[in-house]
C-alpha cells in the first residue's frame, strides 16, 4: 500500500484530537501516513479527492468483534477492528493469533486479542507473551469473567509485566449462569431466567481491586449498569488504569425492547433497565467511558430463529456504530470530536496503534462522513454476514462516504 500514489483531500471539515468541532482544512497522505493537514494543496502526481463539505474523521478503531466482516466494517467505517478471542478454535495459540492478524490485509487491519486462559476455561493461563510477538495487542478474557482470583491474580501480574491491556468480561457468573436478561419486571413478566444487575458491580468491583494489587491496566469491555459505572467512575477518581466501554444498543435499547421475546435483542450482557440506559448516557458524557465499540457478532436463522431463552447472543453491529453514535452528538451529550475519541482515538491507544487520530505521522485510515445523510436500517438489507440487529427499520443519520486504509481508497 506504499507504493500508491499520495493521497490529498480537499474541501472537507476536520476531526482533529483534543478539538470539539470540526474545522475546514484539506489532508495530504503518503507513503500510508498522514503527512500534512490544514491549509494544503494538492502536489503533482496526487491523487486528488473533493470532500465537499464532508467530515474527514480517522478510520474507526472496533475494540472488540467477534467476526472479521469486511463489508460491514468497510459499510460502517472501520478500517481496524480487535477480534475477540472466542473463535472456534480460540485463540489462545501462537499460530491462530498470527493467522487472525493476516485475515483481513491490505484493506482492513485485524488486531487479535489473546485468550487469558486455555480455551477460554478461566483457569490456566494461556502462552500470552507467544501470542504478543505473534501480533496480539492486547489480552481478552472473552465473553467470560474468570471466576478464580487466584487465576486473575496472576494473569494481571503477567499482562502488566508485558505491558499489555487486559480486556475484561465483567458479570459474576455464579449469578449469571443460565440467565438470559436482566432481573426485572420484564424478565418476570416473560418468565426468562434472569440475573440481578449488580452480577457486574460485583465482577467489576473484584477485577478492580486485583488490578490495583498488580498494578495492571485493565478495560471492561462493557459496562452497563449505574452501579458498575459508578465504581469505574471512582476508580478514576483515584488514577488508577481503568477504563470502560460500551456498545451502541446498551445506551440507545432498555429491557422494554425484548418484551415481544425478540430474540435480535438476546445480548450479552443483556439489555438493562431504562434507569441503567440513562446511566450509560450520562457516563458517556462525564468521560468516564472510554469506547464505543459495535460487539460485532452476526448470527443466521439457526441461532436467532428460536425460543428467546435458546437463541445466541449477539447482534450484527459494524453498519450502525457510527450513525447511533452520532445521535448522542446530535442529542448534546458530546461534541463531534469527543464521538471519535470513543470510536478511534482511545480504541487505538488502548491497542497501542498508531491510527484513530488525524495527525501528523499517524497510520493514514480516513473516513469521509456525511453526518446528516439519513438511512434506514435494515436487517434484510445489510452487508454483514447475517442481519441480527437489533434496530431493524429504525431512521438514523449519518453515512460513510469514502473509506482509505494507509492513504489507499477502499469504499
Amino acid at each position: 500500500m506504499s507504493n500508491a500514489a499520495p493521497l490529498t483531500i480537499l474541501g472537507g471539515l476536520l476531526v482533529r484530537p483534543g478539538e470539539a468541532a470540526p474545522c475546514a482544512g484539506g489532508l495530504r497522505a503518503a507513503d500510508g501516513q498522514i503527512v500534512a493537514l490544514g491549509d494544503i494543496s494538492a502536489e503533482v502526481g496526487d491523487v486528488v479527492v473533493q470532500a465537499k463539505g464532508a467530515l474527514v474523521a480517522p478510520g474507526l478503531v472496533d475494540l472488540g468483534v467477534f467476526a472479521i466482516d469486511k463489508p460491514a466494517c468497510h459499510f460502517g467505517g472501520i478500517t481496524r477492528a480487535a477480534l475477540m478471542p472466542d473463535q472456534n478454535p480460540p485463540l489462545d495459540h501462537p499460530a491462530r493469533v498470527r493467522f487472525a492478524a493476516q485475515s483481513g490485509k491490505p484493506n482492513l487491519w485485524v488486531h487479535p486479542l489473546a485468550a487469558a486462559t486455555r480455551g477460554l476455561e478461566g483457569r490456566e493461563m494461556a502462552e500470552i507473551a507467544l501470542m504478543r510477538d505473534a501480533g496480539a495487542k492486547a489480552v481478552s478474557t472473552g465473553r467470560r469473567w474468570i471466576g478464580d482470583s487466584g487465576a486473575m491474580l496472576r494473569l494481571l501480574r503477567y499482562a502488566a509485566m508485558l505491558g499489555m491491556v487486559v480486556i475484561a468480561h465483567a458479570e459474576d457468573d455464579g449469578l449469571t449462569a443460565g440467565a438470559v436478561a436482566t432481573a426485572g419486571e420484564i424478565a418476570t413478566r416473560l418468565g426468562l431466567s434472569a440475573a440481578p444487575a449488580e452480577a457486574e458491580a460485583l465482577a467489576i468491583a473484584r477485577d478492580i481491586t486485583l488490578a490495583e494489587m498488580a498494578g495492571a491496566r485493565l478495560h471492561f469491555r462493557q459496562v452497563t449498569t449505574a452501579a458498575g459505572l459508578a465504581l469505574v467512575r471512582a476508580a478514576k477518581a483515584r488514577g488508577l488504569p481503568v477504563t470502560a466501554g460500551v456498545s451502541p444498543a446498551h445506551f440507545t435499547l432498555s429491557d422494554l425492547a425484548a418484551a415481544d421475546f425478540r430474540t435480535f435483542c438476546r445480548l450479552s450482557p443483556p439489555l438493562r433497565s431504562e434507569a441503567d440506559r440513562r446511566a450509560v448516557i450520562a457516563a458517556i458524557g462525564d468521560g468516564t467511558i472510554d469506547v464505543i465499540a459495535s460487539c460485532h457478532d452476526p448470527r443466521g436463522p439457526e441461532d436467532k430463529r428460536l425460543p428467546f431463552a435458546d437463541a445466541e447472543p449477539g447482534m450484527a453491529g459494524a453498519e450502525t456504530l457510527l450513525a447511533l453514535t452520532l445521535t448522542l452528538v446530535r442529542d448534546g451529550v458530546i461534541p463531534m470530536g469527543r464521538a471519535f475519541e470513543l470510536l478511534a482515538g482511545n480504541p487505538a491507544s488502548l491497542l497501542g496503534v498508531n491510527a484513530g487520530v488525524l495527525a501528523v505521522g499517524a497510520e493514514a485510515d480516513i473516513a469521509l462522513i456525511e453526518p446528516t445523510r439519513p438511512w434506514v436500517v435494515s436487517s434484510d438489507r445489510m452487508e454483514a454476514s447475517a442481519g441480527n440487529t437489533p434496530f431493524d427499520r429504525l431512521p438514523v443519520a449519518g453515512r460513510v462516504t469514502g473509506l482509505f486504509k494507509g492513504g489507499v481508497r477502499v469504499r
